[in-house]
């Protein structure tokens, strides 16, 4: 089989699962309302759960940020990357969810991958759960260590795996909230567990950072867990991009010798440290509470009228409200139907998730008004008729 003949076959498999991806260029894809093709829509598809990527407050950080620094890093963090504004951020979130030090990442996949690489060998286990994100499965696919799956939030498995004699160290890896169900870890059982064998645990907390726990600090300081890794992400509550490595002193050491992502990748812009930094000043403000509260009420509305759907729902209580319908091709459909209706969702399918688990992944925001709400319920209950 010649390169094209691989690349044309796998393509014609994704169609003929009603499983290919396709990219759709829109306007203002990050708030209330999402324009494609001079139409709008309401947009409930994206991961700013706060609305703070259109905040002017930030949009103007920026600016200043990048009138004192310029748009560009100008390298990796080791060369000449690294500024005043990257080290004020990571100072704020060290101090903020108390670590003694926050490494800056590009990207949550960057930081997850970085960490697992530099960490595992050959002889040691990483125990995953089997719902994690893809950044951190692959990372751990990828490395020399051994990768064991347990069962979704299943600690009982877990605890059986990590009884099984291991010649090297074994890291447990989960999330905060789940980026596709919308649920939560047990984040206390899980540390608990590891904990009992000497083990560490590596929490990707994405969807939870700026939404929950007090001050928006998190699903851990949520549940009271502090992991001896925490990665949270920038691209959803608090509105940008970027990521962090939460970590103590000798592992933010090891980690500047031995993650070639920050070794080797140009470091992110300074005025985008600098926007960060008010983003997160805004998050744990008075503000920050009022629209953490606005998204809790939508969710309360949302899971109120959605009981009666002929669709199966998670017990997620997060800004993540899956509608999971089985097959590619209806899932597909609703979302067609939807978006007729003024309103955009999106339709995840294998292999972003299980087979047989195609869904409708509903996100609400604190941008959202209830009226909004309610013409979304209004219109499921007629696409499903």
């Amino acid at each position: 089989m010649t390169w094209q003949q691989r690349i044309d076959a796998a393509l014609d498999a994704r169609r003929a699962a009603d499983a290919l991806r396709v990219r759709t260029p829109v306007e203002h894809g990050a708030g209330r309302f999402l324009i494609r093709e001079q139409r709008q829509y309401c947009n409930f598809s994206g991961n700013d759960y706060l609305g703070l990527s259109q905040h002017p407050a930030i949009i103007r950080a920026w600016q200043q940020g990048a009138e004192q620094y310029g748009v560009g890093s100008g390298g990796s963090g080791h060369v000449s990357g690294y500024t005043h504004a990257h080290q004020a951020l990571e100072a704020h979130l060290a101090d903020w969810l108390g670590y003694p030090r926050a490494l800056l990442f590009i990207s949550g996949f960057a930081a997850n991958q970085a960490l697992i690489a530099a960490l595992t060998g050959k002889d040691d286990r990483i125990l995953a759960d089997r719902l994690s994100h893809a950044s951190l499965l692959e990372a751990a696919s990828l490395s020399p260590a051994q990768l064991r799956r347990f069962a979704h939030n299943d600690v009982a498995q877990l605890d059986a795996l990590l009884d099984k004699p291991c010649e090297g160290q074994q890291l447990v890896v989960t999330e905060g909230i789940f980026s596709m169900d919308g649920d939560s870890a047990p984040l206390g059982e899980i540390h608990a567990a590891a904990q009992r064998q000497g083990s560490w645990l590596l929490v990707d907390d994405a969807h939870g950072i700026g939404v929950t726990g007090p001050e928006g600090r998190g699903s851990a300081a949520g549940q009271g867990v502090k992991p001896e890794l925490l990665v949270v992400t920038f691209g959803k509550g608090v509105g940008i991009s970027g990521a962090a490595v939460l970590c103590s002193d000798p592992v933010a050491d090891y980690l500047l010798q031995f993650a070639r992502h920050l070794i080797y990748s140009t470091s992110m812009p300074p005025a985008q440290a600098v926007a960060l930094l008010a983003a997160f000043n805004l998050i744990r403000s008075d503000e920050g509470e009022a629209r953490r509260q606005r998204l809790a009420g939508h969710i309360r509305q949302f899971r109120a009228g959605v009981g009666d759907l002929p669709m199966a729902i998670t017990t997620s209580q997060s800004a993540i409200q899956p509608l999971i319908v089985g097959e590619n091709a209806r899932a597909l459909q609703l979302a067609h139907t939807l978006r007729q209706q003024g309103i955009w969702v999106t339709a995840i399918r294998p292999p972003t998730v299980p087979a047989g688990t195609a869904r409708l992944r509903l996100t609400l925001t604190a941008a959202h008004e209830s009226a909004d709400i309610a013409a979304l319920l209004e219109a499921l209950h007629v696409a499903s008729e």
